[in-house]
Order: C-alpha cells, then structure tokens, then sequence
C-alpha cells in the first residue's frame, strides 16, 4: 500500500510540474513523439505490405512456380548480361507446351513483361506492367475477367493486337463509354480493347507497377524488345495431388531432356517458387525496416538527451522545494523516485501521442499504397515501453543530483 501511495504521488507531482512549465515539457516531449511515430509508421507500412504479399501468394495458390533463363535476385543489365546468363539458351514456347503435358503440371505458358503506358486520345496513364500472357491468366495472377473475352487461339498463335485492360484503367481512359471494340496504344503499339479485367484485392501492386494490360504473348514478342534473361518466364502450376517439389522435378526432366544436358551438366535455367519470391522480399523490408528504426532511434536518443537538460534544469529551478521535503523527512529514494518518475511521464506522455500519430501516418501511407494496415499490437507495446525506458535512463543523472542535495544548501538556495 505504502509503495502505491507512493507511486501516485510521485505522479500527482510529475503532472503539477508539467503543467507548472507547459512549453518546457512540450519541447521536451515533441522529441519523443517524433522518434516514436517515426518508428510505429515505418512499422505499420512493413506490416501491411509483408501481409498484402503473403495474401497475394495465397491467392495464386501454394502450386504456382516460374522457370526463368537466369534468376539471382537481382535484375541485370539485358545490353550486357554477365557471361554465365549469355551461355544459357532462351526459354522457347516449345518448351512451355511440353511442361504443360506432364501429368504433374495442370498449366504451363511463356509469359513476358515490359513497361508501357496505356493511351486512348489526349488521355495517357502513367507506366505500368504490360504482360504478354494468355487465356489462363487469371488462373495464375488471380482476380476476375468483367467484361468481354479472352484471346481466342487464332490471336495467340497469330500475336494479334488486341489487349485486356483493367476496369479502373478503362474508366480512366473512356469514362463511362464501353471499351470494347475501342483502339488504344499499349506502350506505343495498336491494339483492340476486347475485355476488361479486375484484379485480385490482395494481389500487391504498389503505384506505378500496377497490371496496365495484357496482350498475348506473341505480340509482346514480335512488337515490343523483350530482355530475355529477367522479363520472358515459364509461368507453371502443378497439378492437385501432387506437391511443389514433384511438379518442379518433372519440369526440370523435362527441360534437361528438351536441351540434351548430361548427368554431369549443371541446369541451364532456374526456378522461383513463392516462397524464394517471400523470402527475398521479407530480406528486402526487414533491411529497410531496420535502417528506418536506426534512424528513428537517433530521434529518441536526441529526445533522451533533450529530456536529461530539461530535467538538470528542473533539478536546478526547484532546489529549494527539495531542501524542503528533505527537512520534512524525504529521503535521498524518495527524492530520487520523484525526478525519475517525472522523467518517465514525460517520456511515457511523448510515446503515447507518438504511437498514436505514428498509426495514423501509417494508416495514410496505407491507403495512399493501397495495402491493408492492421495495427501492430507488439511494436506499440515496445515503442510505449521504450519511451518510458528512455525518460528513467536519461533521468537517472537529474535524480541522482537532486537525491544528493544537501538540506541545509538547498533551504538556502535562492
């Protein structure tokens, strides 16, 4: 009882001191609220994004793998390709329809990407992927045909310029006229609009690489300049009944038989499944994630050390009412408590406001991103935590100075 009693005065004291030096106190606890909101954003963004893949790679489905010419995560320069990708023969559509036969693939097709924009008029949108794909397109990538059709056969095999764009694009570039039958340029090219597509929710796309039209495969390669080594792939799913490792074995067989390798021979392809895609991402944010924190940290460092000069000088502005309470019968702990206690609410009022505007800007990043944000319950505990840790480590020094004051000096200080 004793120890609570003490707690809430020791608080009770802590307010009346803020409220007794308002501008001292917001200074003080602005540079909390910048470190800790600073950290709870960056948090919220990673959170959101990280879960927006993770759906993204549920709806595709656990079967779905890729086979490229060369894949080592990271992009290479298609007019200079080191030497090991230049040895390596291109992935031919050939190769996609003996995969798409085996009895442990349910589909298989030679997929290609380049970046364009989609014109109609005066009206152009800002670059975006162009895939060159087929009628299976939504079985792999996800989401849903809205309006029109498919490519038929004959404009696969003859690459015709028609295209499938999505719904929101086309009301973009026709407002409320039907598309169907329209002619747009797809990255400079003709093409027919003949459906309209709406991607799957939670397929993540962030702005500026959203789908901004499909076109069958042939036409992106007889009319656009493919880089063969990172943007042509063998889109493939295995069929139900058989694991990921199965379908990946009977394709590489396949394409070892296809390409005469020897037993000895190394794979001259690679393949990445979703969980490489996963993997590789979940590196990429968590290095982002921590330089964000690292330089947030320096906001709370400089926020800790704002707190330990405003408290020295509290400690100095109220010696005499220390000297009184240490007549009075207050002790070097209660004394100590008090400036320590004081410090932490200072830090712990600074961390609060900082997760809460912290959420916020994460929430707006969010929407701006277009991805789901659930609140990250563990991080807020540890940055509130944090925030109160910083305002007793920073007040340790103060407190100390104030516990150590000599009565009889202190009653006489002016």
């Amino acid at each position: 009882m004793r120890l609570a009693d003490q707690m809430q005065e020791n608080v009770g004291i802590a307010l009346d001191a803020i409220r007794a030096s308002k501008l001292r106190a917001a200074l003080t606890i602005l540079g909390v609220v910048i470190g800790v909101s600073s950290v709870m954003s960056m948090a919220t963004i990673v959170n959101g994004i990280q879960g927006q893949i993770v759906n993204a790679i549920e709806q595709a489905g656990p079967r779905l793998f890729y086979v490229f010419k060369a894949y080592d995560g990271t992009p290479v320069n298609p007019d200079s390709p080191p030497a090991w990708i230049r040895i390596r023969p291109d992935l031919q559509e050939a190769e996609a329809d003996r995969i798409g036969r085996l009895p442990e693939v349910a589909y298989a097709g030679l997929w290609g990407i380049v970046q364009g924009r989609i014109e109609y008029g005066p009206v152009r949108t800002q670059a975006g992927r162009i895939y060159g794909a087929d009628d299976h397109f939504t079985d792999v990538i996800g989401g849903d045909l809205v309006l029109g059709r498919w490519f038929s056969r004959s404009e696969m095999a003859s690459g015709a310029s028609v295209a499938v764009i999505p719904e929101d694009l086309a009301r973009d570039l026709f407002g409320r006229a039907t598309p169907l039958g329209k002619v747009i340029k797809v990255g400079g090219r003709p093409a027919e609009v003949i459906g309209l597509y709406q991607p799957a929710k939670n397929v993540f796309e962030p702005p500026g690489v959203e789908t901004a039209a499909i076109v069958p495969f042939r036409m992106l390669d007889q009319q656009f300049t493919l880089d063969k080594s990172n943007a042509v792939f063998i889109a493939v799913r295995g069929s139900a009944g058989f694991t990921v490792a199965a379908s990946q074995e009977a394709t590489m067989i396949a394409l070892r038989e296809m390409r005469r390798l020897r037993p000895a021979d190394k794979n001259n392809f690679d393949f990445v499944t979703q969980d490489q895609i996963l993997r590789i991402f979940n590196r990429l944010t968590g290095a982002f994630f921590l330089v964000m924190v690292t330089l947030s940290s320096v906001g709370l460092l400089v926020g800790g050390i704002g707190v330990m000069a405003i408290m020295m000088v509290s400690v100095t502005s109220r010696t005499r009412e220390i000297g009184v309470r240490k007549a009075l019968g207050a002790t070097r702990r209660d004394i100590m408590l008090q400036f320590l206690f004081e410090a932490a609410t200072l830090t712990g009022i600074g961390g609060i406001i900082g997760v809460a505007a912290g959420l916020a800007v994460g929430r707006l990043a969010a929407l701006v991103l277009k991805v789901s944000a659930p609140t990250p319950i563990g991080i807020t505990v540890i940055a509130v935590a944090a925030s109160i840790s910083i305002g007793l480590v920073f007040g340790i020094i103060p407190a100390r100075r104030a516990a150590r004051l000599d009565p009889v000096e202190a009653l006489r200080y002016e």
